[in-house]
């Protein structure tokens, strides 16, 4: 199969790869769409996976072709999302069925071969139907829709409140989109330059790149120390902030900075992941929400390219020489 290999720091290369046997308990899922995650830049090109050579891709949807044993037989032939968090079932977090918070968990496109192939191999534990009405696009998007409302629900009942998303990136984008359907009375999204303007008002959204104003809920979706304080700066005394961006570094907190969560009586909330296989988790929940059309996932995606042009997304993504919102890869056969 064709598929992106990272060998190496900065060394990925499209090429032909061994396609995957699936184990017992495992699916062979081909691979339909796949979106570029913000985390794969560093992961790609800075940072590395856990080893090499690895299949990067953790956001993406596809169909069974093939079942290692009955158990996923059943799956054939059916369009499939994919959760990529493996958990070990077995710590504390798993038995209480926290999964994202496993203790030891496996993860697909990090610390084992991902979506960016024409295959991959998947538990069919971390299967979640496709219904016709949710499209090969919106499927690759399910993670990030996922992550983004498991943030939002953090900060609790958003009725009547104010809200304000710190951050344009796609799940920055997506938090705001659900704080919106979740019953928040205003949604703000701030970002650093008016290049996302339009991005923004494509999903419904109010955007800004001066709040002057405190906001009851904020949700920080960068990660960086600046944006961190200022996501404090920004939320009223007795509100609620929630931390989902993924960390660039060290995230220092200067003295004024924790004195205003002292002198504010902020609560924080910590958000990782999502939650998934029960009742009302955030994967269910972002299904029926996009087969609905209550979230416009779509309206996040800037650019769409054949699977064999991802190094090119990978490129607008890490230098930003042009807008970008949500870069979406897909099989031409999809």
């Amino acid at each position: 199969m064709k598929a992106y290999v990272l060998h190496g720091v900065g060394d990925l290369r499209y090429e032909e790869a061994p396609r995957p046997e699936p184990r017992p308990g495992w699916v062979l899922v081909r691979v339909l769409a796949a979106g570029i995650c913000s985390s794969d830049i560093p992961r790609i090109f800075v940072k590395g996976t856990y080893h090499f050579p690895t299949i990067p891709g953790h956001e993406f949807c596809g169909v069974v072709e093939r079942a290692a044993d009955p158990e996923g037989e059943t799956w054939i032939g059916k369009r499939v999302g994919v959760y990529p968090l493996i958990p070990c079932k077995k710590c504390p977090s798993c038995i209480k069925e926290q999964y994202e918070t496993c203790e030891n968990y496996d993860y697909l496109g990090s610390r084992r071969d991902g979506g960016f192939a024409e295959y991959a191999a998947v538990p069919v534990w971390n299967l979640i139907r496709l219904p016709d009405q949710v499209s090969d696009l919106q499927g690759a998007l399910l993670e990030p829709a996922s992550v983004a409302l498991h943030a939002v629900r953090r900060l609790g009942d958003l009725a009547g409140r104010d809200v304000c998303v710190v951050g344009t990136g796609a799940i920055g984008l997506l938090a705001g989109q659900w704080a919106k359907l979740l019953g928040a009375a205003s949604v703000t999204v701030k970002g650093r330059n008016a290049a996302k303007r339009e991005i923004a008002r494509q999903c419904g959204l109010t955007y800004t790149t001066q709040a002057g104003k405190e906001f009851d809920c904020v949700v920080e979706a960068v990660g960086t120390p600046a944006a961190i304080a200022e996501s404090i700066t920004l939320t009223k005394p007795g509100g609620h902030l929630a931390l989902l961006g993924n960390p660039s570094g060290e995230i220092p907190l200067a003295q004024d900075v924790y004195w205003r969560i002292l002198r504010k009586q902020l609560t924080l909330s910590g958000s990782w992941n999502s939650s998934f296989q029960k009742d009302n988790s955030d994967w269910s929940g972002s299904v029926q929400a996009i087969a609905s059309g209550r979230i416009q996932v779509e309206s996040i995606v800037t650019h769409v390219l054949d699977a064999s042009k991802l190094d090119q997304g990978l490129t607008i993504m890490r230098d930003a020489v042009e807008p970008y919102g949500k870069v979406i890869v897909r099989s031409e056969l999809s």
